[in-house]
């Protein structure tokens, strides 16, 4: 009779490390559109840049966004229940970078200039696109909340490129 095989507490910490670090070298080479979420109403205002963000279905028009659950904004997206997802362009890497670290609120939205739709969460105005929206529920994701949003207002602007982030660096398309 074969016995399991024992490993230790450090070990085992090694594998998991590994595993993890495996898999975010893997999500480097998943290209994806990069955006800044934004939020405000009685849970305050807050903003961070994410890439898991995806269309769910466009009847009604819904999107999936992922937020992680130690992240600054996650107090005031969780009591707000708004956000507006901006798809960002060729030129907002700096703006990115701004909400993507530990950088204050109010210097990130010092960075560019706003105004709202439908929901009173915060509109970039020269976002390639907005969109607008109400949470509708929220999963649990491991790290991560995963948020199902109604869209309820769109704001296009003509032309521009998309920002995409990919192998760890900008590119544009």
């Amino acid at each position: 009779m074969e016995l399991p095989m024992q490993i230790s507490a450090a070990a085992f910490g090694n594998l998991v490390e590994d595993r993890r670090t495996e898999f975010r070298s893997a999500m480097s080479r998943l290209g994806a559109a990069v955006n800044i979420v934004t939020t405000d109403g009685p849970g305050g205002l807050a903003g961070f840049a994410a890439t898991a963000v995806c269309s769910v279905t466009d009847s009604p028009p819904t999107l999936l966004v992922c937020l992680n659950r130690t992240s600054s904004a996650h107090p005031a997206v969780d009591a707000n229940r708004v956000l507006c997802v901006n798809i960002l362009e060729r030129g907002h890497e700096d703006l990115s970078r701004l909400f993507g670290g530990k950088t204050p609120v109010s210097q990130r939205f010092a960075g560019a200039q706003w105004s709202t739709l439908e929901t009173g969460a915060p509109v970039l105005d020269d976002a390639l696109v907005s969109l607008d929206c109400r949470v509708k529920t929220i999963s649990d994701g491991g790290t991560h909340d995963i948020l199902i949003c109604d869209v309820v207002a769109i704001r296009e602007n003509e032309g521009g490129q998309a920002l995409i982030y990919f192998d760890r660096r900008y590119h544009t398309l």
